[in-house]
Parts: C-alpha cells; structure tokens; sequence
C-alpha cells in the first residue's frame, strides 16, 4: 500500500474533526468546559501528525479515533448534559437523562483499548492474542480511572464550576457507569473487532 491513498485516508478524517473544532470553539456553551473537553483532541492531532510518517497506524484506528476527536468536540460544544443528539435519545427512550456522555465513555473504552492492541502487536510483539486482549482491556481501564480522577480533580478544584464538565446530572453512580461503558467499549474493542483490525493492520504490512 503506497503512502498516497493512506494519506488521503488520513486527511479526509481530519478534515472533519478540524471543521467541527473551529466552529466549536466559536461559541460553546461554556469555555472552561470546551476547553477541558477538547484538550485531548488537541494533544492527540499534533502526536499523530508527527508520528504518521515513521509509524502509521491502521486505518481503522484512525477512523475510531476520529469518531472519539467529535465525540470530545460534540460534548465540549454543548456540554454533555445538553447535547441536542443526547436530548433526542432521551426523548425518544424516555430517559431520565441524556445519555451523550456514555457514548464518551464507551468510546473512551474502545479507542484506548484497540489503540493499546495495535501497540502490544506492533511494538512488544506480544504474540499470544487472548494475552494481548487482556492488556489491552487494562490499559483503557486504567485510562477510563485516571478520567475518573481527573474529573474529581476538577471538581475539587472548581465546585459548582465542574458539574457541566463532570456531567453527573444528578446521578450518584455516575462514575461507576461510566467506567462500566468503557469496559463494555474495550471489551468490544478486543472482541468483536479484532478480525477488522487484523485485516487494517495488514493493510499497512502488520502480519
């Protein structure tokens, strides 16, 4: 596969993610909370730009990476608790909350979780795939607790300021189930997406 169409590949989801970044960085709800949400975004795209050309990852890692980068901006935009595609799920299940904010952490499963895949196949060489399945489940737990930690963090420091950051809505087990969403992404991840992701890494010479 030539450095061409994988290129290509990649610009056309950054394209996007960029587009959605800039319009909304324009006017978010709130601008601490944007800005905590969209940091990961903001660290992630200069780290995969620079490192794209010595070490290219698959393009299906790409693509979910992606999906996460709007996922952060969608949240940071509206806040997770008013996001107006959570509003309509609500709606139309009869939640008691908007549950935009579980898709994050589902994602925040999943992502991690085939990114840390990638890394132990490609770069520890880890040969045993039931191994390698449950490392890499570890690594997005161990990502989705230090989130947890972070959001405490926050709102330690900021009281009332966090709660559109922290997107509890009123839930006391709030923490619990989103760490249990991105259990249930990584698990996926590990599970149901490990013969696409197989065949994208070969696309780039991963065997």
């Amino acid at each position: 596969m030539t450095a061409g169409p994988e290129l290509r590949f990649r610009l056309l989801l950054l394209l996007p993610v960029l587009v959605a970044l800039l319009l909304s960085a324009v006017a978010p709800y709130d601008r601490l909370t944007w800005l905590m949400e969209v940091l990961p975004v903001l660290l992630v795209i200069p780290m995969l730009a620079a490192t794209a050309g010595r070490f290219p990852l698959s393009r299906l890692l790409y693509g979910l990476i992606a999906i996460h980068a709007l996922i952060l901006i969608g949240g940071g935009a509206y806040t997770y608790a008013r996001m107006p595609l959570g509003d309509w799920v609500k709606a139309v299940f009869e939640l008691d909350r908007n549950p935009y904010d579980k898709l994050g952490h589902l994602a925040q499963g999943l992502v991690p979780a085939l990114a840390a895949r990638e890394l132990l196949i490609r770069q520890a060489r880890v040969g045993d795939r039931a191994i390698t399945a449950i490392l890499s489940v570890c690594v997005a737990m161990a990502i989705s607790a230090v989130y947890e930690l972070i959001e405490w963090a926050a709102a330690v420091a900021l009281g009332q300021g966090a709660d559109a950051f922290l997107g509890t809505q009123g839930d006391p087990w709030d923490t619990q189930s989103d760490m249990f969403m991105a259990l249930i992404g990584a698990a996926i991840a590990v599970i149901a997406l490990v013969r696409w992701h197989d065949r994208s890494m070969a696309r780039i010479g991963v065997r």
